[in-house]
């Protein structure tokens, strides 16, 4: 397979997006309505949002809560521009670029949320987000992930494996984002999670391979 940057594999296939998502992947019309759900119900608000794309959590969050207002963070701009014109009348702001890069500032936020996005980093990347996400919380605050995970330590590092052979084939730089999955196992992701200084980590819910985890500071 030919790998692709990861703004470009989006933008390629937004047209058919959302009902992709929905109906190809198993337990979507359950979990996106039940991440939303686990979102701050009280009008003032503030939720970061990683990795928001189109919004399909949010359609699901806006309509419990209207008010809420929300920071939403993607590296396709085309993505983004669906989602904006979703949501004319709600407190949205949108930021196109990487979620790795991007400041969040300190104590800004009450709740994260991010659904089906950072299954394609690994766990030192993941460990340095969740230690800036940390700190851009609220000291009630909590992040919300959704996300599929590896069935195993071996299929995780076949992932890993797999897609620094392809890069080094296909002659392409290391240090820019490519779509290709590599999961973590839910242990692990939840040992990052804790090393990253959330204290109280816990599953949720899942279905199969995808789970919710909640992880409180």
């Amino acid at each position: 397979m030919e790998l692709e940057k990861m703004d470009a594999f989006f933008a390629a296939r937004l047209n058919g997006y959302d009902e992709h998502m929905m109906t190809e992947i198993k337990g979507a019309k359950e979990f996106y309505p039940y991440t939303a759900s686990l979102l701050p119900p009280n009008h003032d608000v503030n939720v970061l949002d990683l990795g928001c794309g189109t919004g399909l959590e949010l359609e699901y969050y806006f309509a419990l809560n209207g008010e809420a207002s929300v920071v939403g963070i993607d590296l396709s701009a085309d993505m983004l521009s669906a989602l904006n014109r979703k949501f004319p009348d709600c407190k949205i702001k949108l930021i196109c670029g990487s979620y790795f890069d991007v400041p969040f500032g300190t104590s800004c936020f009450d709740a994260a949320v991010s659904v089906e996005s950072l299954h394609h980093f690994t766990a030192a990347q993941k460990l340095n987000l969740y230690k800036k996400l940390n700190t851009a919380l609220t000291d009630n605050g909590y992040f919300v992930l959704t996300d599929y995970f590896a069935e195993s330590e071996e299929a995780e590092q076949y992932y890993f494996s797999e897609l620094e052979r392809l890069k080094n084939e296909q002659g392409l730089e290391q240090n820019v984002f490519y779509h290709y999955d590599t999961p973590l196992t839910v242990d692990h992701e939840i040992e990052v999670l804790k090393e990253a200084g959330f204290s109280d980590v816990r599953i949720m819910r899942n279905w199969e391979a995808t789970y919710t985890i909640i992880a409180h500071l």
